[in-house]
């Protein structure tokens, strides 16, 4: 659903991205860099109950890693390498997010809601292979409530109110992901099933995306 925003996003983003690139990092180092910020404040921060700071950390390399696309536009640096690295990437960040409010909530005692958390760890890992893999198989699989980008506002959001000590919101939250997720799932395996049952010939592969 926020990929309607992507345009303007990109428009907004373009000057920061000329400032980024006299600086000479190149996009791939800004990737790596925001997933790492990313990982060590999920990983170090929630686990110790810290979640607002933890949130406020994520958030800010977050938006650091978006400035990739950016950098890599203006300086002409797309690559095909670049655009699986950022992916690769992607799934490591999501999945130190979830790992770092399971463990967090485990050690809080709340371990069903842990169990939540892991339910989304995985569910948003299928939700993206799902697409991965369709799209590599010829098909399209642009579909789905809950893709990357909600599910993140969603568990960041939530953990950092969480923090600051509103209840029950990370427990909706995680169980409204689990759901959505579930439901996600469902929508792009329909789709696929869908065009593999009209037999029609699956789409040439796309090529790369610029990177988001």
């Amino acid at each position: 659903m926020l990929n309607r925003i992507r345009p303007a996003l990109g428009r907004v983003l373009t000057p920061v991205g000329h400032a980024v690139a006299r600086t000479r990092v190149s996009p791939n180092a800004i990737t790596v860099i925001g997933t790492l910020g990313v990982a060590a404040g999920a990983l170090v921060l929630f686990p110790r109950g810290e979640y607002f700071w933890g949130t406020m950390v994520i958030t800010a390399f977050v938006l650091f890693d978006m400035l990739d696309g950016a950098v890599a536009r203006v300086t002409g640096k797309i690559s095909k390498f670049g655009a699986f690295l950022d992916s690769t990437m992607d799934r490591v960040a999501d999945a130190a997010i979830f790992a770092g409010l399971m463990i967090g909530l485990y050690r809080d005692g709340q371990e069903f809601l842990a169990g939540a958390a892991l339910y989304c760890l995985v569910a948003g890992a299928v939700v993206s292979y799902a697409k991965a893999r369709a799209e590599g198989l010829g098909y399209t699989c642009d579909v789905g409530i809950a893709e990357r980008a909600e599910r993140l506002i969603v568990a960041l959001v939530a953990a950092g109110f969480h923090g600051l000590g509103v209840p029950f919101i990370l427990a909706a939250a995680l169980w409204l992901l689990a759901a959505l997720s579930t439901i996600t799932v469902g929508q792009r395996f329909a789709a696929v099933h869908a065009q593999a049952k009209d037999g029609a010939e699956p789409a040439p592969e796309p090529a790369p995306e610029p990177r988001p």
